[in-house]
């Protein structure tokens, strides 16, 4: 191979060049080791890295042939070398925003086990930051399904915190917020504001009275729920929380619940500086007029490293807050639900089925949060109706979440070319919690990886970050393992295998994004998105996998995290 490059050089540009080509012909990285896994079934002990593509994946003769005096060699030994992972789903704005505010997570995540550790980390922040009396302090990631009173915290224990802030906290799902009495107020939040379409205020007993906790729209009595930050800080933050990715072995990011002027900024910034890894945003559906859902576009290249993927809507509400939209009622629901309760929509069924079939046509993808199996109905039914209206492109639509699909719903999404994307963390975080909410028998099914490989379903897993971090080692942990807080196994029939979960955030989210030409393998001419583990994910104990260390990311050919 070497001798026809040298001969074509000197038939193509003469001998005054040679030793430029020759340098430009070396490779960047070269990877020698026995713990490759390439994902595209071929067994190779050496990778080549030329600019942002893989240029070899074979022997290390072939990677050798390509050395030269500025390629960085690097020596794997017992660490392992995999293609970069790929975020299918999150919301990278909001693990931007949420670095610089008050985490209330409960444990491994944080530290929060009470509603008073909750009021106390809100009063030792305003002293602390010394913020002035009337300014808003926002805390969020509490989790009532964790704490020891096991309720939310309402407007009397946040006035306790202060009554001179207005103070809202968000519910670890997101689908959920809790406000002070100030923050009511500020708001117009009373005994005479009506519970808006796809949300509740929820009322303290035997009155109209808000409690301060807001469920799924509702929540929108309070925009712009954050600490002030600049444009410039926002910026910064969001450089930031690449690297908090990164950190994590992360190469593509989504970002989605967004609105197109942000897409617009995000490109805007990636012109200035690219983005060190790619992002991909999905603007939200839910709140767009017909004639502006009707502009929205999907892009097919990356502007700065970002690119607009598609659209996103939210059919329900969380599980694990008790919200998701059940076609059989929950054997535990929220503090005073009626008996039957199912939860409800969170946005208007019809809208959905007269706005997926104009999107799919247009050839744009489609993201649909549904958790709860009456959701998924929904969605589903969706596809269905848009499909048989006519001839419609590969259109992938997703499933975001999925949790509470029914086999005969696996079926119709086998049938209909749809994609669920599992959030395969909650039998871990949440999984005990949903055996008390749903029963057992529900509860074992939950985010079913195995039903669907069984029916030949592509599909992927995400951490839904910043609800979770984007820990994609602890992902592939719970998603092997299913093993609750308690130690129970949730469904132990449900449990993929290491390679199955490593092909659902490497290959199998490429096929989601449309991208499994280019990424989600070490393949030669895919991009060279790479991470070094410190070790080798098929080899050591199930129960280890979420402690293995992500050593180094590459992204486009370069270094964008070291250890």
């Amino acid at each position: 191979m070497q001798c026809s490059v040298f001969v074509k050089v000197l038939l193509g540009i003469g001998f005054s060049n040679l030793g430029a080509l020759g340098a430009a012909q070396d490779a960047d990285l070269i990877f020698l080791g026995q713990n490759i896994i390439t994902m595209d079934a071929s067994n190779v002990s050496a990778v080549a890295v030329r600019g942002d593509r893989i240029v070899v994946a074979g022997s290390e003769q072939d990677a050798r042939a390509l050395q030269g005096e500025g390629t960085r060699v690097i020596e794997l030994g017992e660490r392992a070398l995999l293609p970069g992972f790929i975020d299918a789903h999150g919301h990278f704005a909001g693990v931007a925003r949420y670095v610089d505010m008050l985490d209330l997570s409960s444990p491994p995540v944080g530290d929060v086990t009470s509603v008073d550790d909750i009021v106390r980390k809100l009063q030792r922040r305003i002293e602390n930051r010394n913020i002035p009396p009337g300014e808003l302090v926002y805390g969020y990631g509490y989790d009532d399904s964790l704490l020891a009173e096991l309720r939310h915290p309402d407007r009397d224990d946040l006035d306790r915190a202060s009554s001179d802030h207005p103070i809202v906290i968000r519910h670890v799902s997101g689908h959920l917020l809790a406000a002070n009495s100030m923050a009511l107020l500020e708001a117009g939040v009373g005994a005479n504001t009506s519970d808006p379409a796809g949300g509740i205020i929820r009322r303290r007993p035997g009155s109209d009275e808000p409690d301060g906790v807001m469920e799924e729209t509702a929540m929108q009595f309070f925009p712009g729920t954050g600490e002030l930050l600049t444009p410039q800080r926002q910026s910064e933050l969001r450089r930031e929380a690449v690297q908090i990715y990164a950190g994590y072995g992360i190469t593509t990011i989504q970002d989605s619940n967004v609105s197109q002027a942000y897409v617009d900024r995000l490109k805007a910034e990636g012109l200035e500086q690219e983005y060190a890894a790619d992002i991909v945003t999905f603007v939200m559906g839910n709140p767009l007029p017909d004639d502006v859902l009707a502009t929205v576009a999907a892009d097919t290249s990356y502007t700065g490293g970002v690119r607009n993927g598609g659209v996103k809507f939210t059919l329900d509400g969380s599980p694990q807050g008790r919200t998701a939209w059940m076609s059989e009622p929950y054997n535990a629901g929220p503090p005073g639900a009626v008996a039957g309760y199912v939860a409800y929509p969170s946005y208007d069924p019809d809208a959905w089925l007269n706005r997926i079939g104009p999107l799919l046509e247009r050839r744009v993808p489609v993201l649909a949060h549904a958790n709860g199996d009456a959701a998924i109905e929904l969605m589903i039914d969706g596809v269905a109706n848009a499909i048989a209206a006519g001839p419609v492109p590969d259109h992938r639509s997703v499933i975001i979440h999925a949790q509470l699909i029914r086999e005969d719903q696996l079926d119709r999404v086998a049938e209909l070319g749809i994609i669920p994307s599992f959030y395969s963390v909650h039998p871990f975080f949440w999984g005990d919690w949903h055996r008390l909410s749903f029963g057992e028998e529900r509860a074992r099914f939950i985010s079913p990886v195995q039903a669907a490989i069984a029916r030949g379903i592509p599909f992927t897993v995400h951490n839904d970050s910043p609800i979770v971090p984007p820990d994609m080692m602890r992902l592939v942990e719970i998603t092997v393992n299913r093993e609750t807080r308690s130690g129970f196994v949730l469904g132990p029939d449900q449990r993929a295998s290491v390679m199955q979960a490593l092909h659902a955030i490497t290959l199998g989210a490429a096929y989601q994004y449309f991208e499994e030409d280019e990424k989600g393998s070490i393949t030669v001419g895919k991009r060279a998105d790479l991470v070094i583990l410190e070790d080798n994910p098929l080899t050591v104990a199930t129960s280890e996998l979420g402690e293995v260390s992500v050593l180094e990311t590459f992204a486009r050919g370069k270094s964008i995290f070291q250890r």
